[in-house]
């Protein structure tokens, strides 16, 4: 592709050499390139990519597209300056890969939990309804059947649009993806065209990176704020910055809440561990799913496919077949007659929604133990707040070690008990070792108490100074129970 086509959405404050160049691939990683290659020198959180222009020359590239001119500039490349690298490489990429999100129909979920829920339930069901679909997630990504594993919610831009492009090759009419906050504040889905978006919740999260919850809570807001007039917006009725979300936002705007009036409703006519019966619009469906939050969940899939032009009794009929996601609210049944709980509550948020979840189903009738700890080198200020959630609604509290990452897992630990009183800490055992912390919960349960092993889900590695070792926390239950 010649560069000046590439180039044809972003506004550039300089060119020096030829933008009629033949361009074979776009980087920002300066050990991908290849000869004809553009190279985007980002100015990251970590580095700054200005400092591998040099590499990216000597491997290849034809082309770079940065913020600060090199003094010394190779002839024979051509420098293109814009204001920010971070806007325009999504825009770039999009370009390259032929924008592919004009040929299929993309919906993005962001909020602080149910966002993977949400997006891997909605490429289900439209796979059932007899769609090719795409799935970009923090758990996996999908084409079609195939598996691409992921390394962060949102990938790069670049890596973004190489998957979509795959996407629409397979035949892909539809592709559901997690936007997470860093991703929008960093313009990492910048360029793509959405069809629709979805907004869940709004929790403390990420305040290592954001700082304070308004930075957190507008940069969600930013991506309802980029939707085009063509899409619809659904956001959570219930949710105190559900309509902030949308006040600013072009497109067609929907809601859904279990308590208020809504565009989609619903309520919890009966609940098991094994699922719940629910109303949802006026029509009666059993559903694979337990809780409250995963009520919202539901209902958000079924809005969005209404949006999507789904019939819904089809809807409702798909709905009945879905199970739930790995690692989010899983059973499993101890031979003793107690059940063990693995989810990936990891604020204090999606602690208090899975524990009283699993109180609807209990009704006072068994124990809850809780399992749980909280991530090394992120937001410390949530640590004690979670282990405050813990305490208010289990019998017993075991913290334990999470993924510590370059932190002492025993300081995460009296993080998280700085902030319970005398009274309570009388709930709470520590034990750093996550495997013998689980070991005990199950040696403390008798017949219909529920342990609840929160924090890690569908992650099977502890990472530890660096480096990632196996572990997961179903694997770990299941031997438990079958010694």
């Amino acid at each position: 592709m010649r560069l000046k086509e590439l180039l044809k959405n972003i506004k550039p404050t300089q060119i020096v050499g030829d933008e009629n160049i033949d361009i074979t691939g776009v980087n920002i990683d300066s050990r991908k390139i290849k000869p004809g290659h553009l190279f985007v020198a980002m100015k990251g959180t970590q580095v700054d990519g200005h400092q591998f222009i040099p590499k990216a020359l000597d491997l290849g590239a034809v082309a770079i597209l940065c913020e600060d001119l090199p003094e010394e500039q190779k002839e024979g490349v051509t420098y293109i300056q814009v204001a920010s690298t971070e806007d325009a490489v999504g825009k770039v990429a999009t370009v390259f890969y032929g924008n592919p999100t004009e040929k299929l129909k993309l919906v993005g979920v962001t909020g602080t939990n149910g966002k993977t829920t949400i997006a891997t339930l909605l490429y289900n069901m439209f796979r059932k309804l007899g769609y090719k679909c795409g799935l970009l997630s923090t758990v996996c990504n999908y084409i079609e059947g195939e598996a691409i594993p992921a390394d962060h919610t949102t990938p790069d831009p670049i890596e973004l649009n190489a998957l979509l492009s795959k996407m629409v090759e397979a035949g892909c009419q539809y592709a559901f993806m997690e936007c997470s906050s860093h991703a929008i504040h960093q313009k990492r889905i910048g360029g793509l065209k959405f069809a629709g978006g979805i907004f869940t919740n709004l929790t403390r999260d990420h305040m290592d990176y954001h700082k304070t919850v308004e930075n957190y809570r507008n940069a969600k807001k930013a991506f309802f704020d980029g939707l085009p007039k063509s899409a619809f917006a659904i956001t959570n009725a219930d949710d105190k910055n559900g309509m902030v979300m949308v006040q600013n936002c072009k497109a067609q705007i929907k809601t859904y809440s279990t308590r208020s009036m809504a565009d989609f409703r619903a309520r919890i006519l009966e609940c098991h561990f094994e699922g719940m019966y629910l109303e949802i619009d006026g029509h009666e469906v059993g559903v694979q799913f337990i809780g409250k939050f995963n009520v919202s969940n539901l209902l958000a899939v079924y809005g969005t496919a209404i949006m999507l032009g789904q019939k819904p009794e089809d809807i409702l009929v798909v709905l009945s077949t879905l199970k739930s996601v790995s690692g989010r609210l899983e059973p499993i049944h101890s031979p003793e007659g107690y059940t063990a709980i693995v989810d990936y509550a990891h604020t204090p948020d999606a602690l208090e929604n899975v524990l009283k979840a699993i109180h609807e189903v209990l009704n006072g009738k068994g124990k809850v133990i809780t399992v749980c700890g909280a991530g090394g080198n992120r937001d410390k200020g949530k640590r004690p707040l979670m282990a405050q959630e813990a305490v208010k609604q289990s019998d017993k509290v075991i913290i334990t070690s999470d993924n510590p990452r370059f932190e002492e897992p025993q300081d995460i630990i009296n993080d998280m008990l700085a902030g319970l009183d005398k009274q309570q800490l009388k709930k709470v055992v520590s034990i750093v070792d996550r495997k013998e912390a689980i070991r005990t919960a199950c040696m403390m349960a008798e017949k219909g108490d529920v342990i609840l092993i929160a924090g890690k889900g569908h992650e099977d590695y502890q990472e530890i100074k660096g480096v990632k070792h196996h572990f997961d926390d179903k694997e770990v239950v299941k031997e438990i129970f079958q010694n």
